[in-house]
């Protein structure tokens, strides 16, 4: 037994005396130092195609950029060493070219200096995207301001006129109001119904088609309601969505005025200014909020205990002009699939939009809006993952150049539907229409409406 031990200890420490000799063997070859090939200096790698010491490969760069003839004050057989290679450049100069050493591999100044930029950029495209202190709470800013004025339940929605999803004459319309569909009580809380048909309704007043479209369907309905609108209206007949559709806008209307009120930066602003910027960008804020509560699925907007479709704004007297573009807008930005950060850097980049009639502080203005564009960037860049992410803030940017064409039209449709049915529309939303105050710093009647 000890002699079986005692060979297992011999081979052991054979094969351990092996190793170790293969390790030193191997340390020594990897670990031989490399000599630079003009002084015999340590060399730490190569440099303009020659095996050099970092002080040969300066002066090597140095004497081709300074382009000085060079004269050995001797016999031009200097023996160059790390102690001696200051003593004679010529010499130096020679022993550099004479190991391989090449002029055109050193770059100009120009070209370092563009090869430091890129290379700085590509170290900041390495290091991970991270929000600042001050990008994060103004996203907590918003995200209050937003969250305090905005009920996708619309439970605060109350007190306004009934909408009736039929239209009617104006003979027969306070005959039936009693009778008509009511969305409150007979519309299921997912899906709008089909509206029954008032037993005093004339035979010729066309029925309510139901409320619940397909984008595919979204044409044909269109030019089947203008076509009963246009008949209506030269028959005197009343938009019966209007009333409802009116209070509606209103409530939201009240809700965009607090939430500007809520940001510091907004308060900064003189009164005129920020009855420039409301004017602006109401309608925009208020269809992004209602994006929020949009169904991509059944194209209906689902605000609570109520849930409105196309057809709801073509009953209230708007037109194909202004819908199309609206119902594919909010199909667009729905597929984004936004965050409700995102949703809010939406609404204030909305509002802070110094290009907008008769403002006055620009600059201030275009600083916000930069520094919110900014945010929802860097907002991106941090929080988003995936391929998808990098056309992400390009698609965003690009629904605001499609907001401010809808919000002209908007504002043209407003104006024509008062001239048709006067005394329903708000004074609210009328004040939204009004051109931009003659004198900064005048409050006008767009504030007054509401109490502060």
């Amino acid at each position: 037994m000890n002699e079986k031990a005692t060979g297992v200890q011999i081979i052991s420490e054979v094969l351990a005396r092996q190793n170790k000799g293969d390790e030193e063997e191997k340390l020594t070859d990897d670990e031989e130092p490399r000599v630079c090939g003009v002084c015999g200096d340590l060399a730490n790698g190569y440099h303009f195609n020659a095996l050099t010491c970092e002080g040969c490969k300066g002066f090597f760069r140095r004497t081709i950029k300074r382009s000085n003839q060079l004269r050995c004050p001797f016999l031009n057989k200097c023996v160059i060493t790390k102690n001696s290679r200051r003593s004679c450049q010529a010499c130096r100069m020679r022993k550099c070219q004479a190991i391989g050493m090449c002029k055109d591999m050193v770059m100009s100044d120009e070209k370092v200096l563009e090869r430091r930029v890129k290379i700085k950029k590509k170290k900041i495209l390495n290091t991970p995207v991270q929000l600042s202190s001050q990008q994060e709470r103004l996203i907590q800013e918003l995200l209050f301001g937003h969250r305090s004025t905005f009920d996708s339940a619309f439970s605060r929605f109350s007190g306004f006129r009934p909408m009736d999803r039929n239209i009617l004459p104006v003979n027969t319309h306070k005959q039936t109001a009693s009778k008509l569909f009511n969305p409150l009580t007979e519309c299921p809380r997912n899906a709008c119904s089909t509206a029954s048909k008032s037993t005093t309704e004339p035979t010729s007043s066309p029925s309510a088609t139901s409320c619940c479209l397909s984008s595919s369907r979204f044409h044909s309905s269109i030019k089947k309601q203008e076509h009963h609108i246009r008949n209506d209206v030269e028959n005197r007949c009343v938009f019966t969505a209007l009333p409802h559709v009116a209070d509606l806008t209103t409530y939201m209307i009240q809700d965009v005025i607090s939430f500007s009120k809520s940001l510091q930066d907004f308060q900064s602003l003189t009164m005129g200014d920020q009855i420039s910027l409301l004017k602006g960008a109401m309608f925009e804020i208020i269809q992004i909020r209602f994006n929020m509560v949009f169904n991509s699925k059944t194209s209906t907007w689902e605000c609570g205990h109520i849930t409105y479709c196309i057809d709801d704004a073509v009953r209230a007297g708007f037109q194909p002009l202004l819908l199309e573009p609206l119902f594919r807008f909010h199909h667009t930005l729905r597929t984004l699939g936004l965050q409700e950060e995102e949703y809010v850097l939406m609404q204030a980049m909305s509002l802070f939009s110094p290009d907008r009639p008769g403002v006055q502080q620009h600059s201030l203005i275009d600083k916000v809006h930069e520094n919110l564009a900014l945010t929802l960037k860097t907002w991106i860049d941090c929080k988003r993952s995936g391929p998808e992410k990098h056309l992400l803030y390009p698609k965003v940017i690009a629904c605001f150049t499609e907001m401010r064409t809808m919000t002209e039209e908007y504002s043209k449709q407003i104006l024509q539907i008062q001239d048709i049915q006067p005394d329903t529309i708000t004074p609210l939303i009328m004040e939204q229409m009004a051109p931009p105050l003659p004198e900064p710093g005048s409050a006008g009647g767009f504030f007054k409406v509401l109490p502060f």
